[in-house]
């Protein structure tokens, strides 16, 4: 009887004939043998100092600035990513690594004094252990960066376990890291769901980005086991235009956030609330903002919509469309790839599920509302909370409204993508579950704190 070994497989989204990852799993037994060698070797790591891991972080960074065009090409090949943008996701990964490279230097406590009589009351935080990450696609550089990071200055190591379809993309960054780090300290283990469920049930802390499905099931198992877990998962996330907008430059900003990438950023834009009057001018001009989107091979630097990630995603955004009113797109362009025409739809019927899942993709959805309060309410009936996008000339209307966004971030005149990766990262609701990302927050996640209570000998 011939048995099946699982294997990891990674394909060109834009030539699904170039074939970059091809290997067999590794299995949950050498996903906990992964763990176990980095918690092995993460008393070394705490105990080399500050100096140590400040100047490793910022050796990575770096070794991955020297590697940017070739880490800029890896990520156009393998996730579809525009050349454009895959330059600039390596440049925050660069940004990234040298910030957290300042982190060991930061105060890990505080000194307080005792209630009454003599001693000292401390506050220190320390690593958990083992950090396992487990990271999309769809920034194969940034997010396991943003996580890796951080957890390495805090005085934890690291098993990263990639999306399948990121396999050559983490082995690269891999590579580089691991070069600098002490042995066990930085691991990339390739797999699926078997090696991510192992991961889980092995780490000291997890941190995951993903879908809703798997990121509730990872933060359902880490805190069966009393571990430490954030999930950042999906977004359907919404722009808000009110009348007074310059409705130009907003139809600009969210076409952007709809078709770059192809609209597979958790942070993109799905449904475009247009406020009173502001309907009929947002509806030519997001329309010939979304036509004037280039589409076709990523490599190309002026495009800026590529494929998606494999056939199955292609077929969910089609399919998303069919039956509506489509203003533009609503199309599958006659490429080589997985390709899909950037779209917007109106009359769009209540319970459709462009407004209550996360298609992820380059389609959004045109809704009107009588006013900021209708608008907020649309808004807020999905699932999700992420980010939202208000664009006014005034900051009156705008600031009234913002307190009542169940969203986690907030962007005023500006696309709903784009990360700030020094402040903290995250949503409400079925977004994210547990402590942000990124910035302090993210070492914040990654420590455990202390109390100590000293007092001097003899005393009573």
């Amino acid at each position: 009887m011939t048995t099946t070994v699982p294997s990891v497989t990674s394909r060109n989204p834009a030539d699904p004939s170039d074939v970059l990852v091809q290997i067999p799993a590794p299995g949950a037994f050498a996903t906990v043998d992964a763990v176990e060698r980095a918690r092995a070797a993460q008393p070394g790591w705490l105990i080399g100092g500050a100096a140590a891991r400040s100047a490793a972080l910022g050796a990575v960074a770096a070794a991955i600035e020297a590697a940017g065009d070739e880490l800029a090409a890896l990520a156009v090949r393998e996730v579809g990513k525009p050349l454009a943008e895959a330059r600039a996701e390596v440049a925050r990964t660069v940004a990234i690594w040298r910030y957290y490279a300042q982190a060991p230097y930061e105060p890990t406590g505080a000194v307080h004094e005792t209630a009454a009589g003599p001693g000292l009351l401390l506050t220190r935080r320390r690593p958990y252990g083992v950090a396992g990450l487990i990271t999309p696609w769809n920034f194969p550089f940034a997010i396991p960066s943003w996580k890796a990071a951080p957890a390495l200055a805090a005085g934890n190591t690291v098993v990263l376990k990639p999306a399948l379809e990121a396999t050559a993309c983490a082995q690269r960054l891999a590579s580089l890291v691991e070069q600098i780090l002490p042995a066990e300290v930085f691991t990339v283990l390739p797999g699926g769901a078997t090696e991510g469920n192992a991961l889980v049930f092995a780490a000291d802390v997890v941190s995951f980005t993903g879908s809703t499905t798997v990121g509730q099931a990872v933060a359902r198992a880490a805190t069966a086991r009393g571990i430490p877990v954030q999930a950042e998962m999906g977004g359907l996330n919404a722009a808000i235009v009110l009348p007074d907008a310059d409705i130009e430059q907003a139809a600009v900003h969210i076409a952007a956030s709809i078709a770059g990438y192809a609209g597979q950023k958790c942070t993109a834009t799905s449904r475009v609330i247009a406020v009173g009057a502001a309907i009929d001018p947002l509806r030519e001009a997001l329309s010939e903002a979304l036509r004037s989107v280039s589409v076709g091979d990523p490599a190309d630097p002026a495009t800026a919509c590529g494929p998606l990630i494999d056939e199955h995603a292609r077929d969910q955004v089609s399919s998303a469309w069919g039956g509506l009113s489509v203003l533009t797109g609503g199309t599958v362009p006659d490429l080589p790839g997985w390709y899909a025409a950037p779209t917007l739809v109106e009359k769009v019927p209540p319970g459709h599920r462009l407004l209550r899942e996360e298609v992820f993709g380059p389609v959004a959805a045109l809704l009107p509302a009588d006013d900021l309060a209708h608008a907020v309410r649309i808004t807020n009936q999905v699932p999700y909370g992420l980010v939202t996008s208000v664009h006014s000339a005034g900051l009156d209307a705008v600031l009234h409204g913002l307190d009542q966004l169940d969203t986690g971030m907030i962007r005023v005149n500006a696309p709903s993508t784009g990360v700030d990766f020094h402040l903290p990262f995250g949503g409400a609701k079925a977004s994210s579950h547990g402590p942000r990302e990124q910035g302090r927050a993210a070492l914040e996640f990654y420590t455990s704190s202390r109390t100590y209570t000293l007092s001097p000998a003899g005393t009573m």
